[in-house]
């Protein structure tokens, strides 16, 4: 039988102790109590399960003090330890809390304001993230670069006391439920690639911001295509100076490879224990080659596990690190998760057999195990495809000759 990972936080103190106990019993009281209906709801592919629900969850997260944890206490944290932060998301994923609908403000914006903004600009959003009243999106990719960030071409310029920003973007998870979105847009005409790009904030709400959803292969709509046309933010709603908004996206990326990924990876264990259980029950764990695709997965699990916990450690023992090892490390953990969970799919639909190509959920709908594998296809391919990823490994960091570009 596989079993969820033990903790990944090593030794713990008393008072680390204490703070898990403090968190597995909140979490036990509230999903048993008013959210006891949210268990498992929502994430990749699901976000459209429950999502006012899971808000005002995260607003009672909010009111317990357990958002925003390794922020700095003048700004609503707790100034949690890296082994707090891990004992969080553990007990977050064993209790199979539900996904978070505020994630890409808490995890990805709110740090990357505390590490590059301003004072004006914490004191203006960092309060919004961390009470869970403002939502934000990411405005990255774009229909003709992908997942090649350097590529943008949505542009704005200064107009007065403002940006104007025109563009699209693509593949913005929640855009249609956010209030801000963070913006790479190219700022110095003539510039190209990494070169000329600033880190705006946009507010969403406006008449020069135009949202399409996006149907997926699961039916769903979590990503969208935004349109800016002259849309409008103040002049000093850009984070770091003008032109480095390469250096302030990539720092945004990092974040996004970070502790959360602990919790997502007990997630993911009790998928596979839960699609060997539904191998055990139809008869395709006996196959030998399908056995050994478990084992296998097992062992994937835990080197990802290991990259992991080896990559948080790195940064916060003291020592150094280089741009070169961080983008390489982030995009490792990247390559690792997504193939890892696009595999798992395959697996599951291999364990179902003939029957796995049939909806026979209520209304037709799709099973948990068919939303599964067809969602993980897209798994490679947010958040930086397979192919950008080993590109900055090869060329970043192992200095490799870059790849020919038109």
């Amino acid at each position: 039988m596989i079993q969820t990972p033990e903790p990944a936080s090593g030794t713990t103190s008393r008072q680390d102790e204490e703070f898990r106990a403090e968190v597995r019993d909140w979490l036990a009281q509230a999903l048993n109590g008013q959210f006891r209906e949210l268990r498992g709801l929502g994430g990749p592919g699901r976000e459209h399960e429950a999502f006012e629900e899971r808000l005002e969850w995260d607003r009672a997260l909010a009111a317990a003090g357990l958002t925003c944890l390794g922020w700095p206490k003048e700004w609503g944290g707790r100034d949690a330890t890296l082994a707090q932060q891990v004992i969080f998301h553990e007990e977050y994923a064993k209790a199979d809390a539900p996904s978070r609908v505020s994630h890409l403000g808490e995890e990805l914006l709110g740090p990357t304001v505390l590490a590059f903004g301003t004072e004006e600009q914490k004191r203006r959003f960092l309060p919004g993230i961390r009470n869970v009243t403002e939502l934000w999106c990411q405005g990255y990719s774009e229909p003709g670069a992908g997942s090649d960030l350097a590529a943008v071409s949505t542009s704005a310029y200064l107009d007065g006391d403002e940006w104007s920003i025109t563009g699209q973007k693509v593949w913005t998870s929640l855009a249609h439920l956010a209030d801000w979105c963070f913006v790479v847009a190219r700022t110095e005409k003539g510039s190209s690639r990494h070169h000329g790009l600033s880190y705006l904030l946009v507010p969403m709400n406006q008449p020069g911001v135009e949202v399409r959803p996006i149907i997926q292969l699961t039916g769903t709509a979590e990503f969208n295509e935004v349109y800016f046309d002259n849309a409008r933010t103040a002049a000093d709603l850009v984070v770091g100076a003008p032109g480095d908004g390469w250096k302030v996206a990539m720092g945004t990326l990092t974040f996004e490879r970070g502790i959360s990924t602990v919790g997502q990876q007990i997630r993911y264990a009790r998928e596979l224990a839960d699609l060997e259980d539904v191998a055990r029950k139809n008869g395709t764990l006996e196959n030998a080659v399908v056995a050994d695709r478990f084992d296998k997965a097992w062992v994937g699990l835990r080197v990802l596990r290991a990259h992991v916990l080896r990559t948080l450690e790195s940064g916060h023992d003291g020592a150094t690190v280089d741009a070169r090892t961080a983008a390489g490390s982030a995009s490792v953990t990247k390559l690792l998760w997504a193939n890892w969970h696009r595999d798992l799919g395959e697996l599951a639909m291999d364990v179902l057999g003939a029957p796995g190509l049939i909806a026979d959920a209520p209304g037709d709908d799709l099973n948990a195990w068919q939303r599964l594998f067809l969602f993980t296809r897209a798994d490679t391919i947010y958040g930086g495809s397979n192919e950008v990823q080993r590109n900055i490994i090869s060329e970043r960091v192992l200095g490799l000759p870059r790849e020919a570009r038109p």
